[in-house]
């Protein structure tokens, strides 16, 4: 059982580290692609199907698609996407330009940091439940140490949550370029 509440609390923050990459942060990353769907041959798919990403410079990411009249759909995707990006697209394909942060705006992505963590934490509690419910039919003892293995897990996870959502903050607001 501890094993299973083990992988349940890993992927609450593989949520979150997800969840936190998607977020624009004021540096070039791949990661904020992972919701864009182009619509190419008839059908939607992921940019990262269609072209290649690659990172320019700290504030640009290179899309260079594979079939050289992909450049409009994605030009289009990415505009109404709206990550508040720059697209500028050329021949070869497409740059996507991350415009600085104002500190208004480092601020209220950190509420949605925040927000995100609090989500990640109400899951915490709900797994616990779960597992917690799942030891009333033990032997006291047992239970006894189902329940401390499973709360020293939930102390971990959270504290897990806690740098991850700390990690991302520096990175929003530390970006003064």
């Amino acid at each position: 059982m501890i094993k299973e509440a083990q992988i349940e609390f890993k992927k609450i923050e593989d949520w979150l580290t997800t969840e936190y990459g998607q977020v624009h942060s004021g540096r070039a990353t791949p990661m904020v692609l992972d919701g864009v769907q182009v619509e190419l041959y008839e059908m939607m798919q992921p940019i990262r199907n269609v072209a290649s990403i690659s990172i320019e410079d700290p504030k640009t990411i290179r899309i260079a698609p594979w079939d050289k009249n992909a450049v409009k759909a994605i030009e289009k995707a990415l505009t109404d996407s709206n990550l508040g990006l720059g697209v500028v697209a050329d021949s070869d394909g497409i740059r996507l330009i991350f415009p600085a942060l104002t500190t208004e705006r480092r601020q209220q992505t950190v509420k949605i940091l925040g927000q995100l963590q609090e989500e990640a934490r109400i899951r915490v509690r709900k797994v616990r439940g779960d597992f917690m419910d799942e030891l009333k039919d033990l032997p006291e003892d047992e239970q006894r140490r189902g329940k401390d293995d499973i709360q020293k897990l939930t102390d971990t996870t959270n504290a897990n949550l806690e740098a991850i959502f700390n990690k991302k903050e520096v990175e929003v607001m530390g970006d003064n370029n």
